[in-house]
C-alpha cells in the first residue's frame, strides 16, 4: 500500500514508543575512517544515485519525477524534467559522464515557454534555473574535462536566459515584489496580494549569477529590487527583533503584512541567502551580511529554546505577537548549517558553537525514531504532549506532530557543514547513519519513496513520489562528505570558490 500525497491526517498517525536507533552515537566516539573507508562509502552513495536515476530514466523521463512504487511518473514542476535538471550538478560532481550527457541532451530540447500548469517562480528558480547555472559553472570550471563538446555546455547558459526571460514578467508589479504563481501563457498570475518572505528572498543568488554570466544586469536588478524591501523592512513593527522580520510582503507596496517570525518553511531560505549572497560577493552584498548577523544574534537571544525534558538540546522557536511557538520542522534543520557557514566565513566562534547546538538538536530527531530518520514536524511544548508520546518526549525532548518523511535533505545538509567546518568525524558518521537509514527504508525497486511515519515499523506506508531534490540534495550532501576535497566543497574561513543555492546547486562565487 502507498499514499500518493502528504495529508493533514499524518498528524494523527499512531506513534510507537521511542527507540534509540543509533545509541552508539551518543555514548562513544566514532572510529576514525581511513580514505579507503571513505571511498567505499562514496561509492555506495554513487550507486544509490545511479539506482534512482536509472529508475527515473526508465519509467519517468523526461517527466518531472518518478513514482517509485507504481513505476509511473508525475509532472508537478511543469513537465520540463525537474528530476533531470536537479540531478545535473550531482552527476557532474560524481563524474558520471553518461548521465551528464543524457541531461544535457534533454535540456537542449526543453521549451520553457510552454506548460499546461501554473509556474512557481520560487521552485522554478531554485531547481531549473539554478540547476542549469550550476551545471554551466561546474562544466566550464573544475569539471571541464567531463564534457568535450563545449556547445552542449553553452546551451545551459542559453536556456537559463530563455527561462528567465519567460519568468521575468513576475516582477512587473507596482513595487517590484514579484508574484510567485504565474500563468506564463497569458502573462497572468493568481491574483495574490502578498508574497512570502522565502519566496521573495530566495531569488537573488540565481538571478544575480545569470546577470554576471551574461553581462545583462536586468536579472540581478529585478531580484535585488525585490530583496530591497526585505533588507529595509517597513513598517518598523514588522521587525520585532533586529534582523528578524515578518512572513508576508504586500506586492503592491513592498510593506510587510505581518510580524510573524520563524526560520521554518515559508521564511527559511530568506535567512539562508543573506549570508550566501555575502559569500558570493562580499563587496556587493555587505548589507546582506549585516542583516544576517543581526538576525543570527537575535535568533540566539530570542528564539533559542530548550525542551524541559532535555535542556541540553537547542531548537528554534517561532515568534508572533509576544508568544513563542514551540514547534519546528525538518525544513528548519538547515539552520545549523547556516550558522556554521556564517560562523566560519565571519570567524565567529559564537555562531559556530550555536550552529553545532542546532545540529545536535536536529540529530536527536533522527537518533530517536524507529527508522533513524527525523519527522516532518515536531514539538517540545510540554503542555500539549500526547499521552502516547510521553515516553518519547521524556527521552528525546520532542514529540512528533507529523511523522512523514518525503526525502528531505536539511538534516544531512547541516551535518555536512558541521563536518566541513569542524573536521570532526562524528558528523560524517551521522551523515552515513542518516543515508543508510534512507537507503534501507525508502529504497524501492526503481528509486526512493517517502515514508508516512518514521517512528513506525518499517516507516509505515510509502508515498509514491520521488522528489527531485533527492538527486540534488540528499545524494549530493551525502556524497560530498566522503569524496575528495574539490573546488565545489564548502571550505573553512573565507576561501569558498562555490556557494550552494537552497537546492544544493553550487555556483561559482563572483570573486
Amino acid at each position: 500500500m502507498y499514499i500518493s500525497s502528504l495529508s493533514l491526517s499524518l498528524t494523527a498517525l499512531a506513534l510507537v514508543s521511542p527507540c534509540t536507533a543509533y545509541p552508539q552515537n551518543r555514548f562513544s566516539q566514532p572510529v576514525l575512517r581511513t580514505e579507503t573507508d571513505a571511498q567505499s562509502r562514496a561509492d555506495t552513495i554513487k550507486a544509490a544515485f545511479t539506482h534512482a536515476w536509472d529508475g527515473y530514466y526508465q519509467y519517468a523521463f523526461p517527466h518531472d519525477e518518478l513514482h517509485p512504487v507504481s513505476n509511473g511518473y508525475g509532472d508537478s514542476r511543469n513537465g520540463w524534467g525537474a528530476s533531470a535538471v536537479d540531478a545535473l550538478s550531482t552527476a557532474i560532481i560524481m563524474h558520471n559522464a553518461t548521465i551528464v550527457n543524457q541531461i544535457l541532451d534533454h535540456i537542449a530540447e526543453v521549451d520553457y515557454s510552454k506548460t499546461d500548469s501554473t509556474v512557481s517562480l520560487f521552485e522554478t528558480t531554485i531547481r531549473y534555473l539554478a540547476g542549469m547555472l550550476s551545471g554551466y559553472d561546474l562544466l566550464k570550471g573544475p569539471a571541464s574535462d567531463l564534457v568535450t563538446n563545449s556547445s552542449k555546455v553553452d546551451v545551459l547558459l542559453t536556456q537559463s536566459k530563455n527561462l528567465a526571460d519567460v519568468l521575468k514578467f513576475a516582477f512587473d508589479t507596482p513595487s517590484g515584489v514579484p508574484y510567485n504563481n504565474l500563468n506564463i501563457t497569458s502573462g497572468g498570475n493568481d491574483g495574490a496580494t502578498t508574497n512570502g518572505l522565502a519566496v521573495t528572498g530566495t531569488l537573488a543568488l540565481e538571478w544575480t549569477r545569470l546577470s554576471d554570466l551574461t553581462g545583462d544586469p536586468t536579472y540581478a536588478n529585478l531580484s535585488q529590487k525585490a530583496e530591497s524591501y526585505l533588507l529595509n523592512p517597513q513598517p518598523k513593527s514588522a521587525e520585532p527583533f533586529p534582523g528578524l522580520v515578518g512572513s508576508n510582503i504586500n506586492i503592491a507596496t513592498g510593506q510587510f503584512a505581518d510580524a510573524q517570525v520563524s526560520w521554518n518553511g515559508g521564511d527559511d531560505s530568506y535567512y539562508e541567502y543573506l549570508i550566501k549572497m555575502y559569500v558570493y560577493d562580499p563587496k556587493r552584498f555587505g548589507l546582506y551580511k549585516d542583516r544576517w548577523v543581526a538576525a543570527a544574534q537575535s535568533t540566539i537571544q530570542h528564539l533559542a529554546s530548550h525542551p524541559s525534558t532535555r535542556p541540553d538540546l537547542t531548537f528554534l522557536a517561532s515568534y508572533n505577537n509576544g508568544k513563542l511557538g514551540l514547534s519546528s520542522q525538518h525544513l528548519t534543520c538547515f539552520d545549523g548549517g547556516s550558522f556554521l557557514l556564517g560562523g566560519t566565513v565571519l570567524d565567529r566562534d559564537d555562531f559556530i558553537n550555536f550552529g553545532l547546538d542546532l545540529v545536535n538538536g536536529c540529530h536527536d530527531t533522527y537518533n530517536s525514531t524507529l527508522t533513524g530518520i527525523g519527522p516532518e514536524t515536531f514539538s517540545w511544548d510540554s503542555s500539549s504532549v500526547p499521552s502516547s508520546q510521553q515516553a518519547l518526549y521524556e527521552s528525546a525532548g520532542f514529540y512528533i506532530t507529523s511523522g512523514a518523511y518525503i526525502l528531505r535533505p536539511e538534516v544531512i545538509e547541516s551535518f555536512y557543514y558541521a563536518w566541513r567546518v569542524t573536521g570532526q568525524e562524528t558528523y560524517r558518521e551521522w551523515i552515513w547513519n542518516a543515508f543508510s537509514a534512507i537507503n534501507n527504508y525508502c529504497r524501492t525497486g526503481s528509486g526512493f519513496a517517502g515514508l508516512t511515519n518514521v517512528n513506525a515499523a518499517n516507516g509505515g506506508n510509502r508515498y509514491d513520489n520521488q522528489e527531485s531534490f533527492l538527486f540534488a540534495e540528499v545524494m549530493k550532501y551525502s556524497y560530498l562528505a566522503f569524496s575528495e576535497d574539490a573546488d565545489w566543497q564548502t571550505q573553512k574561513g573565507s576561501g569558498n570558490k562555490f556557494v550552494f543555492n537552497t537546492e544544493a546547486h553550487p555556483m561559482r562565487v563572483s570573486t
